[in-house]
């Protein structure tokens, strides 16, 4: 920044339910300068997700959580600015692991580089590529397996990682029903993502269209949801079924104990295979996914929607968008223009 000055959010107390103003505090401090073998990336989106709340709670999870008083992590695309190690040039862009501020000092660790601005926008190669493909890749091909004929279940099916799940299932020959919450995010995921069917949870039965759509059952189950939803499909799961467990977004910001799911029997009965699951749990197959990724957007068989809100100081309430709805598409935060190379 031109004062410079570097904006960081900085997590002050663990929330009790949604993140809030109380929670993260906005603080300016003194622009970072790079030691030996680091380099200063300034800060270009900003990537939200569910994971965010995660990071935030002091819980068992697989990652360690963000300290109290510490920057608040997230996955980051920017541009290096400074550079005092061959590992990242000046003038190039990078995505992975960073932080909610305006610039971050790095080593290179949980970044990668991605060149020099190219003809790919990079909000659209940040958008699909950095976690929302591979985790869609990952979670339906390496985890489930899908066979041509088999039935896709995807819930939150309109989000970012769903609505590309769908789309992979119907590259695959599946049957792909997707659950969303509201008529427009429906509508899309059939008319544009090519989905077979889809239940509006919040005005339709979802044990009765699940009934409908899918007749002879159900085979795969990405999961992001958890809840009640997750209950109506297990009841549903064919024999040797699988379920990728992505996410539970109904639960994280739940402030007393959430039941697991009422109809865990049927894991059992049905033998499903059910297996939680990050990418970087598939890190060495990462360029194969890229490849694959880039390939199917370059042909245009990937369709998506970036939901780009405007400067850092709203990343905590764009973020909360993700829990009531809100949000068209992947959720992301511009916080700087990309430079020429």
């Amino acid at each position: 920044m031109s004062n410079g000055k570097n904006r960081v959010w900085r997590l002050a107390k663990r929330p009790e339910g949604t993140a809030s103003d109380n929670d993260l505090h906005l603080v300016e401090e003194a622009m970072p300068e790079p030691g030996e073998g680091e380099a200063l990336i300034r800060t270009v989106y900003l990537s939200l997700d569910p994971t965010n709340r995660i990071w935030m709670s002091d819980m068992d999870q697989y990652m360690e959580p963000v300290k109290i008083g510490d920057p608040m992590r997230g996955i980051i695309a920017g541009q290096v600015v400074k550079s005092n190690t061959p590992k990242m040039k000046e003038g190039e862009l990078v995505m992975g692991v960073g932080h909610w501020a305006d610039y971050i000092l790095t080593d290179g660790r949980g970044l990668s580089v991605i060149g020099k601005p190219g003809q790919v926008p990079l909000a659209e190669l940040f958008g699909v590529c950095s976690a929302v493909g591979p985790t869609a890749y990952f979670g339906l091909l390496h985890l489930c397996e899908p066979k041509p004929g088999e039935t896709v279940v995807v819930t939150a099916a309109a989000g970012a990682v769903g609505s590309v799940v769908g789309q992979i299932a119907k590259m695959k020959g599946c049957h792909a029903v997707g659950i969303a919450g509201s008529d427009e995010k429906c509508q899309w995921i059939k008319d544009e993502c090519g989905f077979d069917a889809a239940i509006n949870y919040k005005t339709e039965d979802v044990g009765v269209m699940l009934d409908r759509y899918c007749p002879e059952g159900v085979d795969i189950l990405f999961e992001n949801v958890g809840g009640s939803i997750m209950d109506e499909v297990l009841a549903r799961m064919n024999d040797f079924s699988r379920i990728a467990l992505c996410g539970l977004i109904s639960q994280y910001n739940a402030t007393e104990p959430v039941p697991g799911p009422y109809n865990f029997k049927q894991i059992l009965m049905h033998r499903i295979k059910v297996q939680g699951f990050i990418t970087s749990d598939f890190a060495k197959d990462y360029p194969k996914a890229m490849a694959e990724l880039t390939q199917w957007m370059g042909e245009g068989k990937l369709k998506f929607r970036l939901d780009i809100d405007e400067g850092l100081e709203n990343a905590l309430t764009s973020l909360n968008k993700l829990y009531d709805g809100s949000n068209q598409g992947k959720l992301m935060v511009q916080v700087s223009e990309v430079a020429a190379a």
